[in-house]
């Protein structure tokens, strides 16, 4: 791979879809490597926005003005961020030579919508899954809840983040969770997957990069989550060699079928020496933030480089942690009290992203920590992050 100079003739240009804080992190790790970068999101300021050559606004979903932005900017490669986005047009763009899109259109096309890769994952490749159906409406939902039975859990086939994510105890809650699923999802589709209940001892995100040397596997991140969104994520997870094999037989398997080059996050249930995969995302993950401390190469330097065709390594560093910090208020203009204590605990680091909006339950930075062990790099995020305090600019 020849890298060039940025605003010039010679410059490797990527253009990012979606412009958050996984994507502010590439976003970094790219300038670093001098390449020219432009990021796309539904509303200005967004954090990688913040550090980008470049920054558009537009309607990612509209696939006129997708592919007119991509025509006038002429990226070599396109990066989707985000899932709400006119996919259909990527493979367009894709099949057209307009650019290389990250990992394929294909891979986002398919990733973006829970059934397609559910079907591929379960019905294609034969992995193991929780009980599954679909429905577009109320009734054929309350047909499924009847047949899967509870606790089960209902998700709009297009969303992300656990938004529009139900829990179901009994019949009684299908219709609040149709409703929920109908208000949250990425697009407004009449359309959900019902998952029946594992019982798991811990879920982990395989990282897995698909660079031109091959297939890694970074070490087995462990997380919490609440509603569908992580609060805290550690590595490494401990588990069986068993069951780490498995991991990675599985993750090698969906990539593979996904194909291109890139980091994804494959998300897996674990129960002893039992696998069960949930989902993958062909990007970055959140729960990956951990690899900020934990890793010589984070998941964003190492999706930057595999991007480019670069050598990669997933070699770890030290145990760490990472613990979400929220806005806990509806605010714009946000101040950040509390940062000096947080850096006074032990091994401690900060990501604030720069959000220009807050939310109660929005993520608005992040704790990360290192440890002699994941307990005490854990106990340190969440310090870190305890002590951080959020306010509205009065």
């Amino acid at each position: 791979m020849t890298l060039g100079t940025p605003l010039s003739p010679a410059a490797v240009k990527v253009m990012l879809l979606g412009s958050g804080e996984l994507g502010k992190e590439v976003v970094i790790e790219l300038q670093r490597l001098g390449v020219e970068t432009i990021t796309v999101d539904r509303y200005a300021g967004a954090p990688a926005a913040q550090v980008a050559h470049r920054a558009h606004v537009i309607d990612m979903t509209d696939a006129k003005a997708l592919r007119a932005l991509v025509e006038r900017e002429k990226p070599h490669f396109l990066v989707p961020e985000i899932e709400a986005l006119a996919t259909d047009e990527l493979v367009r763009i894709e099949a057209d030579g307009l650019c290389t899109v990250i990992p394929t259109a294909r891979a986002a096309h398919i990733t973006m919508n829970r059934e397609r890769i559910r079907v591929m994952a379960a019905e294609e490749l034969k992995l193991p899954t929780s009980p599954y159906a679909f429905a577009s409406s109320l009734e054929e939902l309350q047909a499924a809840a009847a047949k899967i039975g509870f606790p089960s859990f209902v998700k709009p086939v297009m969303s992300s983040s656990g938004k529009g994510q139900s829990r179901l105890k009994s019949a009684a809650d299908v219709e609040a969770a149709w409703e929920k699923a109908l208000s949250a999802g990425r697009v407004r589709e009449a359309r959900v997957i019902l998952e029946g209940e594992i019982s798991f001892d811990f879920e982990i995100t395989q990282l897995t990069v698909r660079a031109a040397s091959g297939t890694h596997f970074c070490a087995p991140i462990g997380h919490v989550q609440k509603d569908g969104d992580y609060v805290e994520s550690w590595q490494p997870q401990a588990m069986s060699a068993v069951a780490l094999e498995k991991s990675r037989d599985m993750a090698a398997k969906v990539t593979g079928a996904l194909g291109g080059l890139g980091i994804f996050g494959v998300e897996l249930f674990v129960k002893g020496d039992a696998v069960w995969f949930s989902e993958v995302s062909p990007r970055p993950h959140d729960t990956g933030l951990v690899t900020l401390v934990s890793q010589f190469q984070s998941e964003f330097a190492l999706h930057a480089r595999a991007i480019l065709g670069l050598p990669v390594s997933t070699e770890m560093a030290s145990p760490g942690a990472s613990a979400v910090i929220y806005g806990g208020v509806d605010a714009v203009a946000m101040r950040f009290e509390g940062v000096d204590d947080a850096f006074a605990v032990p091994e401690s680091e900060l990501r604030l992203f720069g959000k220009p909006e807050s939310f109660v339950k929005r993520r608005m930075g992040v704790a990360l920590a290192r440890g002699g062990n994941t307990d005490e790099a854990r106990d340190r995020a969440k310090l870190a992050a305890s002590l951080v305090k959020p306010k509205a600019l009065s």
